[in-house]
């Protein structure tokens, strides 16, 4: 079988990922749950993912609902936010959030690697980020990072 983004060597996990929940119009989501089912009736002991990297929330759960008035709900067919799924294939509960904190020196070393004036010095988006570092006490990438993914495990604690 072919059409999905991770598939485990053992055929026990097959996953299709999705940038951000509202990526996907109802036909879009009524073939993708059509799909994940046919892997998981193929493969009995199989869990297949739906993985929203940009989730409104941490969670994982079975994708169960109406989709274009019809009902589906299969119990080996999961949605799943990045940060659970990162949590799941890593076995550690907060690996998103670890590979977050090592991010600094990944962009210090980047931001070595380039000239200086490469870089715009005006930008109001960062402006305004570095004016809130000031009263939240957080680094420009903790303070970017909480005010999107506050609510995925570990980010609360930025």
């Amino acid at each position: 079988m072919s059409g999905f983004d991770i598939k485990a060597k053992d055929d026990s996990l097959f996953a299709d990922i999705k940038n951000k929940h509202n990526t996907m119009n109802s036909s879009s989501a009524e073939a993708l749950f059509q799909k994940l089912s046919r892997y998981a009736d193929t493969y009995k002991k199989s869990k297949c993912y739906w993985v929203q990297v940009l989730a409104k929330s941490s969670f994982c759960e079975l994708w169960k609902g109406e989709i274009n008035g019809k009902e589906y709900s299969h119990s080996r067919v999961y949605k799943i936010s990045g940060d659970q799924f990162y949590a799941l294939l890593s076995g550690k509960e907060n690996a998103l959030f670890q590979l977050y904190k090592n991010l600094p020196v990944a962009v210090k070393d980047y931001l070595n690697s380039v000239e200086k004036n490469e870089f715009v010095k005006e930008n109001s988006a960062l402006n305004e980020i570095k004016t809130e570092t000031k009263t939240s006490k957080r680094t420009i990438l903790d303070q970017i990072t909480f005010e999107n993914y506050s609510y995925y495990l570990g980010f609360d604690k930025l």
